[in-house]
C-alpha cells in the first residue's frame, strides 16, 4: 500500500484539477453560445484591462503565446466583436478595442461564471475563503506574481 502523499504535493494536483474542472464547466455553460476557452477568455481579459490595449498586453493577461492569441483575435474580428487598430508612431503594434457587439457576449459570460461561483462557494465559509486566498497570494508571491497581476486580480471585476 502506498504511504499518502504530502499536503504540499496534494495542493497542487488539488490546485490543478480544479482550475481544468472550474474552465470545463465554464466551457460548458457557454459553449450554446459558441464560445470557447480561448474566445471567452480573450474577450473577459480584455473587458478588465483599462486603456490602450497592445496584443502583446493581451497576450500577457491572458496567458497566451502571441500567434496563438492572433488566430483568436482574427476570429473574434471577423464576427465584429473586437477590432484592431494601429498606435500611432509604432508601425507594428496594434491596439486591441471591443465592439459594441461584444456587450451581450460578455454579458453571458460574466452571467455564466457568477452563476457557477454562486453553486461552488455556497457551502464555503467566508473565513476559509479568506484563508485559501491569503495562501495563494503568498504562493504566488513566491513564484514570481508581478504587482500588476495582483492589482488585476484583486480589482474585483465580475469574470470567470
Amino acid at each position: 500500500m502506498s504511504e499518502p502523499l504530502d499536503p504540499r504535493h496534494r495542493f497542487g494536483l488539488w490546485l490543478g484539477l480544479i482550475a481544468r474542472l472550474w474552465r470545463a464547466e465554464v466551457d460548458h455553460r457557454l459553449s450554446p453560445y459558441g464560445l470557447t476557452e480561448a474566445r471567452w477568455s480573450t474577450l473577459l481579459h480584455l473587458s478588465r484591462l483599462d486603456g490602450l490595449v497592445t496584443q502583446r498586453e493581451l497576450a500577457e493577461a491572458a496567458g497566451v503565446q502571441g500567434p496563438t492569441l492572433v488566430r483568436t483575435l482574427d476570429r473574434l474580428e471577423a464576427e465584429g466583436l473586437i477590432e484592431r487598430r494601429a498606435i500611432p508612431g509604432d508601425r507594428r503594434a496594434k491596439s486591441v478595442h471591443l465592439c459594441a457587439k461584444a456587450t451581450p457576449v460578455l454579458q453571458h459570460i460574466k452571467a455564466a461564471a457568477e452563476a457557477i461561483r454562486a453553486e461552488i462557494f455556497a457551502d464555503v465559509a467566508e473565513a476559509d475563503l479568506a484563508v485559501c486566498l491569503r495562501v495563494f497570494e503568498q504562493i504566488a508571491g513566491k513564484l514570481g506574481a508581478t504587482p500588476a497581476a495582483a492589482r488585476f486580480l484583486d480589482r474585483g471585476s465580475k469574470g470567470a
